[in-house]
């Protein structure tokens, strides 16, 4: 049903420095679940006016969260220790997916991750799955119920794991074609080729990796690269002859405009002038790096003016250790501070909806309340707890708001989520 969404409504354009914030705003919803009409209230057509409307008041509604790494079927295992990220996969994260081998155990997985996912106003995603295919059906299957723009692919690898989660180079290709052709373009979900990292697969399945990017039209890549000193110690005993971490991957042709790499803690100069040679984006994972002792991810280093990389921000749940992307800004904020450098939070809240999407390649569809874009949105109480309340009354800005949100809020402060226009997640009373 066609309806009105009102509240203090912020979006943001192709920079943090474009900011289209109103105080009383009000988005119109079409039936398709897309932006019909979004402005300040006095201006909403007469023809809209009798609408169902949903008022939120003062409160903020904007684009919803974006995900840019995330791994499903880790969806549970947040706070898992481990002395490092190879030992944390070997004792907690090879074992739990090798779960997901079991349809009916990945389909009720599913339906609780993207639940979470909502009540945390995250509204699109690019997830990995585990190397069996039921588990990317499942994810897949149960974000085409919801209308959801999702990416995700069935997880490649092949050496250096437990033999409940490993495949080999022909089946990974076969498997992620069959799951390409059944869901990539159906609805708002797209494909991730997806080769675990350079630690789990062999020269030939990054070679059948980098074959199903270039054919696979409009599918994307998403893996790992930089994260810990140890994992890039282990890359360079495995592969001898590459020049560095980055140049594994690119002899294989899987550095493009449609290449999303998680973490890049360690970067070289030669690896970020050819990562943005080639168009390829960087993923911060902030509250991983600091939870596993990877490292502090500099931002200012890859955004170089002489050679910048595009950098995104995900949770990286569940080595992350939040679901909420106001945590994940917040501790991106602490984490560039200790770098060098000061983010404000328009910019941190940009990179988390519309410099998200580009990066995923669905800023067509989403990431801002533009019209004909989906109604993916979430809507931010300022008031949601006391500690909040009492710093609002402080707050002398927009800047001023959504800082304190990112440094205080959590999924208290998620009023309601949308997804293509339907609710999905509403918080009906304050919390106690």
């Amino acid at each position: 049903m066609t309806h009105v969404i009102k509240g203090q409504t912020l979006s943001f354009g192709t920079s943090h420095l474009h900011v289209k914030h109103e105080q009383k705003g009000a988005i119109v919803v079409a039936d398709d679940g897309t932006i019909l009409w979004s402005g300040p209230q006095p201006l909403l057509p007469h023809g809209f006016r009798q609408l169902p409307c949903d008022d939120f008041g003062s409160q903020i509604v904007m684009p919803g969260f974006v995900d840019a790494h995330i791994h499903f079927p880790q969806y549970r295992m947040l706070a898992a220790p481990g002395k490092d990220l190879l030992d944390w996969l070997t004792r907690f994260t090879f074992p739990e997916e090798s779960r997901y081998a079991d349809p009916a155990f990945a389909a009720a997985a599913a339906d609780v991750f993207l639940s979470r996912l909502y009540a945390h106003g995250t509204t699109s995603a690019l997830a990995f799955c585990s190397v069996h295919k039921t588990c990317a059906d499942a994810l897949f299957s149960a974000a085409a119920a919801r209308n959801m723009a999702l990416i995700t692919g069935k997880t490649m690898m092949d050496r250096n794991a437990i033999p409940a989660v490993q495949d080999d180079p022909e089946t990974g290709a076969r498997e992620s074609t069959e799951l390409y052709s059944a869901w990539h373009g159906k609805g708002r979900l797209r494909y991730a080729v997806t080769p675990r990292f350079a630690v789990t697969s062999t020269e030939a399945q990054l070679k059948i990796s980098g074959e199903l990017l270039a054919s696979l039209d409009g599918a994307l890549m998403q893996t790992h690269l930089s994260e810990s000193p140890g994992e890039i110690a282990f890359v360079k005993q495995l592969f001898p002859d590459a020049k560095d971490y980055t140049d594994v991957y690119d002899r294989f042709g899987l550095l493009s405009n449609r290449s999303l790499f998680a973490h890049g803690i360690h970067l070289s100069e030669r690896e970020c002038a050819r990562l943005s040679e080639s168009g390829s984006g960087v993923v911060h994972c902030p509250t991983s790096n600091t939870f596993l002792g990877s490292g502090l991810m500099p931002m200012s280093h890859l955004r170089k003016i002489s050679r910048p990389v595009a950098v995104g921000i995900a949770t990286d749940v569940g080595g992350g250790t939040n679901y909420s992307m106001l945590a994940t800004l917040g501790e991106a904020y602490k984490v560039q501070m200790l770098a060098g450098y000061k983010p404000t939070a328009a910019e941190l809240f940009h990179m988390a909806t519309q410099g998200n999407a580009e990066r995923l390649h669905i800023s067509h569809e989403t990431g801002s309340i533009d019209t004909g874009k989906f109604a993916d949105l979430v809507v931010l109480d300022p008031n949601a707890t006391p500690v909040l309340a009492s710093r609002q009354e402080l707050s002398n800005s927009l800047e001023d708001v959504l800082f304190s949100l990112m440094i205080l809020g959590d999924d208290r402060a998620i009023r309601a989520t949308y997804v293509a226009g339907r609710k999905m997640h509403e918080r009906l009373s304050p919390p106690a």
